[in-house]
């Protein structure tokens, strides 16, 4: 079991890039998904989440700013950025939960991508 995240890259402020996660070896349809970031010396945290219906959960940081979606036949999460900070500068992570329900706890995520690295320049 696999998730595969992509769509990193050093970008400059204000303009815009699309993460993907790529599901691999089971069927997250019914999984609560997120998108965690973990920047140099902070914690790792949950910036948006979607449930198996489409019900979205955003961190106050990125509000208005990015947006996430999955399509459940491509077995696929996504995270549009747009007008992107420098504090938004992060290894990303792609996670699922083994269940439905809403969490932004780290050790509640059963499956983690690798982490694609987002610099962004001002």
């Amino acid at each position: 079991v696999q998730l595969q995240a992509f769509g990193g890259g050093l970008v400059q402020a204000g303009t815009s890039l699309r993460l993907s996660c790529a599901a691999l070896g089971r069927t997250f349809s019914s999984d609560y998904m997120g998108w965690f970031r973990q920047a140099p010396g902070k914690q790792r945290e949950l910036v948006a989440g979607i449930s198996s219906v489409g019900t979205t959960y955003f961190a106050d940081s990125v509000k208005g700013r990015f947006t996430i979606s999955r399509d459940n036949a491509k077995n696929t999460l996504y995270l549009q950025m747009n007008s992107v900070k420098p504090d938004d500068t992060a290894a990303y992570y792609c996670a699922a939960r083994g269940s439905s329900g809403w969490s932004r706890r780290v050790s509640d995520y059963d499956y983690w991508g690798q982490g694609t690295q987002v610099t962004v320049s001002s």
